[in-house]
């Protein structure tokens, strides 16, 4: 009798907290399974997912997922206007429920735009000029023959992807956390942690990791907050550095000390989660495409002779390279909690009401990067496709003959800019150089091709392969 009056009352309760669609709001579509809606669809492929929802309802349209209405954004040229209110459109409450899920982290009282003011302060100008020069010399560091137990005539085996990611994550660890330079036991041991963490992040953020996932996941976490309280909270970081600022805002803020043992895990992987993913992937369609190849090759003969800040900024052939390659594979959703009864226009004019409690996303991966109005055969990479005719960076792009405000959105928008890009992109650029330079390296199958992505990874910054690229090296006499 009480289980059957229950489910009456569950009954109702749907009923009358059905949703419908408003007047001037975007199209609903709440699938067929009550409550869950569109979720497993959703995170089991979100780009294939909203790709379809494109085609069905246009540039704008809300889903539900796990009882979350979701309003996606597709007009890349409004992208700016809509984010940037930060009164109705809140980054924040979204981005700590993330933090405290992934990375078993409360900061309510944090002040993200004041942190984003002191990144700025060192990751660009004459400090970014420092901070590539150490990055280079930890580089050159892992990459000696002693540090690689490398004979000049030997050939090795490894998986792309893993000499990529271990080589960037070690150097961006030595560089940006002021480790120890001499343990690379103990670099290889906190790399694998990283990994094992890296792995099931996707999870953890989706709340759908298993007992065992949660157990690695959790040892992981402990294991790599040792470490980074080694290297960080201990008096070692400079106060004058990014991390030493961070470090002194968090106190500033009355975070404790246990808190800020765990913040360090979050900017671990905010520096080094994107960059050495990026590099396999640039690495494995020079790699798979030998025109793009020799023009990187070529290019990388006319600068040899500069400085190398002045090489840094003479290389469009491979900023083009770079560029398409994060067409391809950056895939971010910006989030923002609806905190009040909004309107928002697209380019074409049209209004659109938005809920607050709502959610809004913008996916920049289906528009503009994906966008076959704006990218001719936008599946292919194609290494000069940002560049000009005569050789010169390419900036205008159109659709239906109106110029597209972003080709690519690999960085964030205008008001939420990555600051760190330059030295991220500056440290892949070093890397595929170095590598292209200083070894022998091909693909161990003369017909491989780039392993699909990761479909789990989308949302979560730049995409990671479902496999490896194996390929050989050896170093150039």
């Amino acid at each position: 009798m009480w289980t059957v009056l229950l489910l009456l009352g569950l009954a109702v309760l749907l009923l009358f907290k059905r949703r419908t669609r408003r007047r001037n709001e975007p199209p609903l579509d709440k699938g067929i399974i009550p409550w869950l809606g569109h979720a497993l669809e959703f995170g089991k492929d979100a780009a294939k997912f909203l790709t379809r929802m494109k085609l069905k309802h246009g540039d704008i349209f809300t889903v539900r997922a796990a009882g979350q209405y979701i309003t996606i954004l597709l007009d890349s040229n409004c992208y700016d206007a809509v984010l940037s209110d930060v009164v109705s459109l809140d980054q924040i409450s979204y981005a700590q429920s993330l933090m405290k899920r992934i990375f078993s982290l409360n900061l309510p009282s944090h002040n993200p735009e004041s942190e984003k003011k002191r990144a700025k302060m060192y990751l660009q100008g004459d400090t970014l000029t420092q901070l590539c020069s150490s990055m280079q010399k930890n580089l050159n560091l892992l990459m000696t023959p002693s540090d690689k137990g490398l004979e000049t005539s030997e050939w090795n085996k490894d998986g792309l992807f893993n000499l990529c990611y271990s080589l960037l994550f070690k150097t961006g660890y030595l560089t940006i956390f002021d480790a120890e330079k001499n343990n690379t036991a103990a670099l290889t041991e906190i790399y694998e942690k990283f990994r094992q963490f890296d792995k099931l992040l996707p999870k953890l953020a989706r709340t759908t990791v298993n007992k065992e996932e949660k157990q690695i996941a959790s040892s992981a976490r402990e294991e790599l907050w040792k470490w980074l309280t080694q290297s960080c909270l201990d008096g070692k970081t400079g106060r004058q550095s990014w991390l030493g600022s961070y470090i002194q805002q968090l106190q500033d803020e009355g975070v404790d000390a246990e808190t800020q043992r765990r913040a360090m895990l979050l900017q671990l992987w905010v520096t080094q989660g994107n960059t050495g993913p990026t590099a396999f992937w640039v690495m494995g369609y020079l790699l798979t495409h030998p025109e793009a190849l020799r023009a990187v090759n070529d290019e990388i003969q006319c600068v040899k002779h500069l400085c190398p800040e002045e090489g840094r900024n003479h290389t469009p052939v491979f900023d083009s390279v770079l560029s398409e390659t994060l067409r391809l594979t950056a895939a971010a959703l910006i989030t923002r909690q609806v905190m009040h009864d909004k309107t928002i226009r697209l380019s074409n004019g049209r209004e659109y009401h938005l809920r607050r409690g709502d959610r809004l996303c913008v996916f920049p991966f289906i528009s503009p990067q994906m966008d076959p109005e704006i990218h001719q055969q936008p599946e292919m990479f194609q290494f000069d496709r940002f560049l000009n005719a005569d050789g010169s960076k390419k900036k205008d792009f159109f659709k239906q003959g109106v110029r597209v405000k972003y080709p690519s959105v690999p960085w964030g928008t205008k008001d939420n800019l990555c600051p760190g890009r330059h030295f991220a992109a500056d440290a892949i650029k070093e890397l595929v150089f170095t590598i292209l330079t200083r070894f022998d390296l091909e693909l161990c199958d003369k017909n491989a091709v780039l392993p699909l992505v990761d479909t789990s990874r989308y949302g979560f910054g730049v995409l990671q392969p479902a496999g490896d690229l194996e390929i050989r090296y050896r170093l150039r006499s």
